[in-house]
């Protein structure tokens, strides 16, 4: 696996970056500051980024796992330690999804990191936010339930969101099962 250091962490990775407190950062030096703005602070167990864009950052994928609802435009304060960071690149597939039912949330994952647990599918960044953005409107929604067959809409829901992060059958296959 390669090995990530403040030479190297900008460079195709992919990072969940951990929000902490804007006093954390106060006893050290600003280390680099990109063109965008964004101000770097390096320490021998990995980074603080000061930056009000998270997400897609140049070519890397940086979210932020923040202590309260985070927009856009905001400064937030993130961690990372190096061995947080993992390969990034728009054709393997590094990434599968993660379903919390109990705070309807739906987020995504490295392959590398710690709670892949080797079962849901693996895809590409671009096929990992379609299925995303398929399960938040299965969430959400009502109409693509008309004309199928269930109980409990709650538990439809569930179900399929299951079949969309552990197998490659698209929405309209996993559909006609409940027709």
């Amino acid at each position: 696996m390669k090995i990530y250091t403040q030479k190297n962490f900008h460079k195709h990775t992919f990072c969940l970056w951990q929000e902490v407190p804007f006093d954390s950062i106060s006893a050290l030096n600003i280390n680099h500051k990109s063109e965008s703005g964004s101000n770097y602070f390096f320490t021998p167990k990995g980074v603080y980024r000061v930056s009000n864009h998270w997400g897609r950052v140049a070519n890397c994928r940086w979210r932020l796992l923040s202590l309260e609802n985070y927009k856009n435009q905001q400064f937030r304060v993130g961690f990372a330690s190096w061995v947080d960071f993992y390969p990034n690149d728009e054709t393997t597939k590094l990434f599968f999804i993660k379903a919390d039912f109990v705070n309807k949330k739906i987020s995504f994952s490295h392959k590398f990191s710690s709670d892949y647990d080797g079962k849901a599918t693996l895809r590409t960044a671009s096929e990992t936010f379609k299925i995303i953005k398929i399960i938040k409107e299965i969430q959400t929604e009502t109409s693509w339930s008309r004309y199928l067959q269930f109980d409990d809409l709650d538990s439809l829901r569930k179900e399929i969101t299951v079949k969309l992060t552990y197998s490659n059958n698209s929405f309209i296959e996993i559909k006609k099962e409940y027709l």
